[in-house]
């Protein structure tokens, strides 16, 4: 057990004068608070609020130094909960984690134990990594919008489809059986997210440039929108009757130009998802659909797989829009 040595491997991303720059450090351990479990971690994943907490945006990470990794998975070595024995495999995602308290980006992590979540029996660690937050956050987008919108209403379009909350509604509601618009940016990705298992491929620029006006013809039964902004106003004024938008990042915009035709003369509905501080009994019956009937039956599909050296340049990629799917940082196999 590496926890025999006094330190342990870890992401570090530290600023002087104002530069950040980031390395491997050797980090020392800390004593066990109340309630806290030191986790040996096995994989991590890399987010785009990662690559804004390693490049130094202090809206995501307030003081440096600090190791970055909004998600982890692995095992339990010591811990000070009666919720959770050594041993036990768990999840961490969201809360504080890799924001102002250090993150899934090394070989342990030591965390409140109200943060962790038992991984379900059917789900790998490897596989509960390339879900991570935005698996979570997928899954919590579409068990919303499942409450209030089925197959046979009509066509789901999720936006960001390349991204990594995207590919993965993309691929969950089709395996639920849903017809799937998917809107991306990148027509190179057609032949990706139609093999994820997208029926029809919208590009960004066609519906950033709809008719500006109140309401549009209506062409959705609901919609997972992933980037704010123009495309989400847009997605709203083109949703039909009693149709459902969920949506959860602010990429392109956090600001919507909208009236309130959509929801008061179609009765639209417009579903906010926090991943962030998401109640725990939901958290559980998400990761447990995640781990059974949502599955999609090619996972790997949308995971490429890192180690330590590899992530300056994977940061890189993702704060530039270059990176595709989900990007699993392996720390044990």
């Amino acid at each position: 057990m590496t926890q025999n040595n006094s330190t342990f491997k870890a992401f570090r991303v530290e600023e002087k004068d104002g530069v950040f720059s980031s390395s491997i450090k050797e980090m020392s351990f800390k004593t066990l608070s109340n309630n806290e479990i030191l986790v040996k971690v096995h994989y991590s994943s890399l987010n785009y609020k990662d690559a804004l907490s390693a490049s130094g945006n202090k809206g995501v990470t307030r003081n440096y130094p600090h190791t970055p990794g909004i998600d982890a998975v692995g095992t339990i070595e010591k811990t000070d909960s009666a919720a959770f024995s050594v041993g036990d495999k768990v999840i961490v995602t969201s809360y504080d984690l890799g924001m102002n308290t250090d993150g899934g980006f090394a070989e342990y992590i030591q965390v409140p134990a109200a943060w962790a979540v038992k991984l379900p029996e059917k789900l790998t660690m490897k596989e509960a990594m390339i879900y991570g937050t935005a698996g979570l956050t997928a899954g919590m987008s579409i068990l919303r919008l499942t409450e209030l919108v089925k197959p046979e209403d009509g066509k789901i379009v999720v936006s960001g489809a390349t991204g990594g909350v995207g590919a993965l509604s993309v691929s969950i509601l089709s395996k639920l059986g849903y017809s799937v618009v998917a809107i991306t940016g990148k027509e190179t990705e057609r032949e990706y997210l139609l093999n994820l298992g997208a029926k029809e491929i919208l590009l960004r620029n066609d519906i950033e440039n709809f008719d500006n006006r109140p309401l549009l013809k209506p062409l959705f039964a609901g919609a997972i929108d992933t980037v704010g902004g123009v495309i989400l106003e847009n997605i709203i004024k083109s949703t039909n009757a009693m149709g459902t938008v969920t949506c959860c990042g602010n990429v392109a915009s956090p600001k919507m130009n909208l009236t309130v035709f959509p929801f008061i003369l179609r009765g639209v509905t417009l579903v906010g998802i926090d991943s962030q501080n998401y109640p725990m009994n939901y958290r559980v019956k998400v990761w447990n659909k995640l781990a059974d009937e949502w599955k999609p039956n090619q996972l790997d599909n949308t995971c490429n797989t890192i180690n330590f050296e590899d992530l300056p340049k994977k940061i890189e990629l993702i704060l530039n829009g270059k990176l595709k799917g989900r990007t699993v940082l392996t720390i044990v196999e």
